[in-house]
This record gives C-alpha cells, sequence and structure tokens, in this order.
C-alpha cells in the first residue's frame, strides 16, 4: 500500500483513539496499584475484587435496568417514527423528523441540564426513570436511522399484495412487516443497550443517590487504589461493548442480505 499524507494521517488518528482502550487490559493484570510503566507482574486478583464490591453490583444492576428499558422504549418509539417517515406523507414532514432527530447533533451537558430543570421545576426527584427518559431521549434518533434502513430496503409490493389478500393493516403489519424489519429492530435494540450502558452525562445529572456504573467508576477515580479494580472493569465492558456492536451489525448485513441488497456502510 502506498504511503501517503492521508494514510499517515489515518494511522495516527486511530493510534491516538485505541491506544488509551489498549492499555486497559495491560493495567488490569498488572501486579501493582500504580498505573505507569514498568509493568510489575501477572495477576488476577483485580477482577476477583470486582466480586467483592456491593456497591458495584448496585450500580451494575442500575445501569442493567435503565440500558434494557431505553432499548426496548427507544426502539418501540423508533419504529413509530420510521414507519411513518417512509411510508407516510404529511405536513411539515421533514421538520417533524428533523426535530426528532436533534439530540444526535445537541450536546448531551445541554440536554441533561434541561431534564434537570425540567425536573426541579415540577418537583420531581431525579433517580432511574428520570435517566431512562433522558437515555431513550438521545436513543431514540439512533434507532429511527436504524430502522428507517429497515422499511426503506422492504419492498411494499409484499404489503400491498397481503392487503390484496384479504389481510388488515394491522396483520399485514404483523405478519408482514415485522418480520423483515426484525434484523433492524435487534440492531436497534442492541446498540440503544449499548449507549445507554456507556452514558455517563445524563446519567452523572439524573441518578441521584441511585448511580449508574460508569458514574460509580467516575467516583473510584478519586482513590487511586481503586484504579487498577476500574482498569479490570474497563476492561470487560470495553469487551462486552465490542461483541454487542459486532452482534448488532452481525442482524443489520443480515437483515439487507435478506431483502437482497448491497451493504454501503455502517449504522449511520
Amino acid at each position: 500500500m502506498k504511503l501517503t499524507p492521508l494514510t499517515v494521517f489515518a494511522g495516527l488518528y486511530l493510534l491516538v483513539l485505541y491506544a488509551p482502550i489498549a492499555l486497559l487490559p495491560l493495567f488490569a493484570f498488572n501486579d501493582g496499584t500504580v498505573i505507569a510503566f514498568p509493568l510489575q507482574g501477572f495477576t488476577t486478583q483485580w477482577f476477583a475484587a470486582l466480586l467483592d464490591t456491593p456497591a458495584l453490583h448496585e450500580a451494575t444492576l442500575n445501569s442493567l435496568i435503565i440500558a434494557v428499558s431505553t432499548s426496548v422504549f427507544a426502539t418501540i418509539l423508533g419504529l413509530f417514527a420510521a414507519r411513518a417517515a417512509t411510508r407516510y406523507n404529511f405536513p411539515a414532514k421533514g421538520g417533524i423528523v428533523g426535530f426528532i432527530m436533534l439530540p444526535l447533533v445537541l450536546p448531551e451537558v445541554i440536554v441533561a441540564i434541561s431534564l434537570l430543570i425540567v425536573l426541579m421545576q415540577l418537583g420531581l426527584s431525579s433517580g432511574t426513570w428520570s435517566i431512562i427518559a433522558g437515555h431513550t431521549l438521545i436513543c431514540t434518533p439512533f434507532a429511527i436511522a436504524i430502522l428507517q434502513g429497515s422499511f426503506s430496503n422492504m419492498d411494499r409490493s409484499l404489503e400491498e399484495a397481503a392487503v390484496d389478500l384479504g389481510e388488515t393493516p394491522l396483520s399485514t403489519f404483523r405478519l408482514i412487516t415485522l418480520p423483515l424489519v426484525t434484523p433492524g429492530i435487534i440492531a436497534s435494540l442492541l446498540i440503544c443497550f449499548t449507549i445507554s450502558l456507556d452514558e455517563f452525562i445524563i446519567a452523572f445529572f439524573l441518578s441521584g443517590n441511585e448511580p449508574t456504573l460508569p458514574v460509580y467508576l467516575w467516583g473510584q477515580l478519586r482513590f487511586p487504589a481503586r484504579l487498577p479494580v476500574v482498569m479490570a472493569l474497563g476492561t470487560i465492558l470495553v469487551i462486552l461493548s465490542v461483541l454487542l456492536l459486532v452482534l448488532a451489525e452481525t442482524f443489520r448485513r443480515r437483515g439487507l442480505k435478506r431483502a437482497g441488497l448491497k451493504d454501503t456502510g455502517g449504522f449511520l
């Protein structure tokens, strides 16, 4: 491969982006509490310590509840919105769809502060339910982007044929449309789950006394002796995130293959 300035830039960009992640497992298996070179030896004690931390278990459970709820709610809303955007024409369609997709470009800190102010004005307490609402807000555009592709790639004549054969619009959607967009639904669930599980800013502002896993990890950074445990947990989270993304991409490509279309890129 010819070495060009663009190739060099791309290589340096990937190195800066992923080198810190590659250091996680190195220090997670390092037998020492100081995060620095040279490494002192190999150990698995930091992974074992994860099993003896009740606060970590509580934070993990909160994150799992929030991530599962968010992925379900965001995918349901995304399914309805993607269906409307690809199958119907209505006044101000472009503006409405653009408004729904706005959280993709809004800084999360602005969204988090706005939600916190709304909760304070309404006299409501923050907690798990408020984080689910905030995460659903930012995950719904991702679900719409994925499901729009699924609906756009589906042959409309299949739905028309089902109606001609006597099916109602509801039964057509249940028996014909839904199975065909199932790979997109699964991909949306996995992507939204991953985004919610890793999200920090909204959870930091809205968690109250029910911290999520990223908020718990941030709190542990104040204690240098706990850093190796954080590294061990970070290693596990990176591996799980990669596996979920690979699984989601597999279902997305399977949906394209089922529709007889060529893959032209990733989710967005």
